[in-house]
């Protein structure tokens, strides 16, 4: 899980849980501006891949510090991601599923019982070094079969690989084993910071702003977290790119992003949603890059959290022919 919250915040999430009901706002849309691409496409070759074939990370266990593109081939049949947890020093990843995991997956067993409120409460029983943890990107939501690109500055330490989207019976794939242990020594890989075609910045004022048209094919995407802020569901902010069918519904969608939902991020994803990646959270001031080909059709940029259209994390798209 993606688990910023204190303990001292657990008990004002508990009365918002009950009490609070998201604003409602029209769909936040946005008309783009169509213009061409001016390099040739890219295969990153060189990147550092990472594979999924059912619930597991395949790929190194140790690379090099700094900017590094991460390959992420999903060739399971769910849609998964990859966060990267920078775990305090002494802490490894067996300590994670000994007092993590078990916490997580028995809350949300409570929760998906109708028994919100001690499911919230079970989380109260994290260990204390759980707030130290830092969680500094990744790969956004990739649906089975597709491939994302993402380009992070990764300072040396050690890490654990997660995803944490939940099956059929809401079990969280991080309980059914999917984490990896991740070593980013001090040397420094030397891959240089990507150039991007779009500017997107991510703020708790202005939601989710872009500062460039949009062009067709393979886009570099940069993005920038001015802040941070902790939402009801205890997550912070990201984003995720997926392309959308006729048949898709924004309102399906925002209630799946929300892992607090006994129906949010668990398999399948809603009808008509094909996930293209995209950037996880990081602390405040940070910046990574994904990469999409954008086709024509029609496309969403969306955060984590709940409500969020009327707070400007939803941003509908189209690409012309």
């Amino acid at each position: 899980m993606k688990r910023f919250f204190t303990y001292s915040s657990l008990l004002l999430f508990i009365f918002l849980f009950q009490s609070c009901k998201s604003k409602t706002k029209s769909e936040t849309e946005i008309t783009v501006e169509e213009k061409t691409p001016v390099k040739p496409y890219k295969t990153y070759k060189d990147a550092i891949v990472f594979k999924t074939l059912s619930m597991e990370f395949i790929g190194p266990d140790t690379i090099s510090s700094g900017w590094n593109t991460f390959k992420y081939m999903n060739r399971a049949n769910e849609t998964h991601f990859i966060l990267f947890d920078k775990y305090p020093e002494g802490k490894t990843i067996e300590d994670g599923e000994k007092e993590i995991i078990p916490v997580f997956d028995k809350g949300m067993d409570l929760i998906n019982e109708g028994n919100a409120e001690a499911g919230f409460a079970e989380f109260g029983k994290l260990p204390e070094w759980f707030p130290q943890i830092v969680f500094t990107g990744g790969s956004g939501l990739i649906a089975g079969g597709q491939t994302s690109i993402s380009t992070l500055y990764l300072d040396p330490g050690y890490y654990v690989m997660e995803c944490y989207v939940k099956m059929p019976n809401g079990k969280f794939h991080n309980a059914m084993g999917m984490v990896k242990e991740l070593i980013v020594t001090d040397k420094v890989s030397g891959e240089a910071e990507p150039e991007a075609d779009v500017d997107i910045t991510i703020s708790n004022e202005e939601g989710i702003v872009i500062k460039d048209s949009l062009p067709k094919g393979q886009t570099v995407f940069k993005v920038t977290f001015k802040d941070q802020k902790l939402h009801e569901n205890f997550v912070q902010t990201d984003i995720h790119l997926a392309e959308l069918s006729n048949e898709a519904n924004l309102d399906s969608l925002e209630a799946w992003m929300n892992w607090a939902n006994p129906k949010g991020l668990i398999t399948p994803v809603p009808d008509g949603v094909k996930f293209l990646g995209g950037v996880q959270e990081m602390p405040a001031g940070k910046h990574g890059y994904f990469t999409a080909d954008l086709r024509p059709g029609r496309y969403v940029l969306i955060s984590e959290v709940p409500a969020t259209k009327s707070k400007n994390l939803l941003k509908e798209f189209n690409i012309s022919d």
